[in-house]
């Protein structure tokens, strides 16, 4: 548009032309602004004073606590700022976000809460700063019965005796909570509709957390593996297992054969961790086959043989399996002394894309290649990442000695690439 025509339209712009606005037009362009813009707008006329008064939706996170220098409004700006919602909104509020910076405090908590538990909550997000204690929920939480996706973190959760569980929820997120393994299992058992379901634990359970979730379809898990036992997810699609970053997950032993056994539709395994158990304590198959399953990832170290154990005894159970990805979890660039081992009459049938994440292009990892190209007849792709730099005369040998594997498939192409 030139200039004339944009002094033109300017011109013939009616002088009240924002105060006409439909008021769906006026919420539509408030839900597209983050929540500190949607408050600016009251400067606009009388008519828009109030508008972000009636927003259903509400995000308060570091965007809204950060001044123009950077810095954190301090602990009464915070509380000011949530006493201003609880003064002039008005009408439903259907989905709140507040994000509490790890240094500053919030001395409203439960006020909103019962705010939220009486303007029909449906989508609640809590992250609050972990200071002294976890903050511990009020009894209106529990009124929250319209809920339908919660993400809680830093919070201490103890449901009152007549609490019957949050019965529209479908999407349950708990990071660093404090709870009891009894009332996480009844927590968990008490949502009949969860589908998706993240936990994030930063500690292990005295007593085995059982999940009975029988309409749960994905699983995330961050945490030590002796902790949990989904008893019931017939449905379970997607499962996540990871550490929490501690190390090795203790010299408990798991049961590996009982905690798959009940997976039937499971089609996505990723797994992240450290394993607990003794080499010869581990089938080298499960007595059962998965035979949904069609994509794996799982990091390991190749030479640990409890690990390489555990990842071989899942790697033969997964007939079906189309897409593999496997991550060495140690930079070891000595030599292994023991060797990958898959029982003899395992064969890959399905198998068409591979990525190995190598950290040396040790003997045992290429030993892996060597041994997967062998016993996968349908693989198109098997593509090598390495993850630590090497010359340009290491990549020419490593890609030479690929370049004569034995390849069950003669479609298989090996690509080498460095991140």
């Amino acid at each position: 548009m030139s200039p004339e025509d944009k002094k033109h339209c300017c011109l013939t712009l009616p002088p009240d032309a924002l105060n006409n606005l439909p008021e769906n037009v006026i919420d539509s362009i408030l839900m597209c602004l983050p929540f500190k813009d949607a408050v600016r707008t009251s400067v606009l006329s009388n008519n828009w004073r109030y508008k972000w008064c009636g927003l259903p939706e509400l995000t308060l996170d570091e965007a809204v606590w950060t001044t123009k220098k950077n810095l954190f409004f301090h602990t009464t700006e915070i509380t000011k700022i949530i006493s201003h919602i609880l003064i002039f909104h008005a009408g439903p509020i259907t989905k709140f976000i507040l994000c509490v910076p790890k240094s500053r405090s919030c001395h409203m908590i439960d006020d909103l809460i019962y705010f939220l538990s009486k303007n029909g909550i449906q989508h609640l997000v809590l992250e609050l700063p972990f200071r002294d204690s976890p903050h511990k929920l009020p009894s209106s939480f529990f009124k929250c019965l319209q809920l339908r996706h919660l993400t809680l973190q830093n919070c201490l959760i103890i449901p009152p005796p007549a609490f019957k569980g949050f019965d529209r929820l479908i999407r349950l997120e708990l990071c660093e909570v404090t709870i009891s393994s009894k009332l996480l299992g009844s927590l968990i058992s008490h949502c009949l509709l969860l589908e998706h379901l993240v936990l994030h634990i930063a500690y292990s359970y005295s007593n085995v957390v059982e999940i009975n979730a029988p309409r749960l379809r994905s699983f995330y898990f961050a945490g030590s593996i002796r902790s949990i036992f989904l008893k019931n997810a017939p449905l379970l699609e997607k499962l996540l297992l990871t550490d929490n970053e501690t190390g090795y997950l203790g010299a408990e032993k798991w049961d590996i054969v009982k905690f798959f056994e009940s997976f039937s539709a499971l089609e996505h395994l990723c797994v992240n961790m450290l394993f607990a158990a003794e080499a010869g304590e581990i089938p080298t198959r499960l007595p059962f086959d998965l035979n949904c399953v069609k994509q794996l990832y799982i990091t390991v170290d190749l030479y640990d043989s409890a690990e390489v154990s555990c990842a071989c005894c899942l790697i033969s159970s997964f007939p079906y399996l189309q897409y593999m990805e496997i991550q060495e979890a140690c930079c070891n660039d000595g030599v292994a002394d023991h060797r990958v081992e898959l029982p003899s009459d395992v064969t890959f049938n399905h198998l068409k894309d591979v990525k190995l994440i190598f950290t040396s292009g040790s003997i045992i990892e290429m030993q892996l290649a060597k041994l997967l190209l062998a016993k996968s007849p349908v693989l198109v792709r098997m593509l090598i990442e390495s993850c630590r730099a090497k010359g340009t005369a290491t990549v020419k040998k490593l890609v030479d000695e690929l370049t004569t594997f034995q390849r069950a498939s003669p479609e298989a192409e090996v690509v080498f690439t460095k991140r």
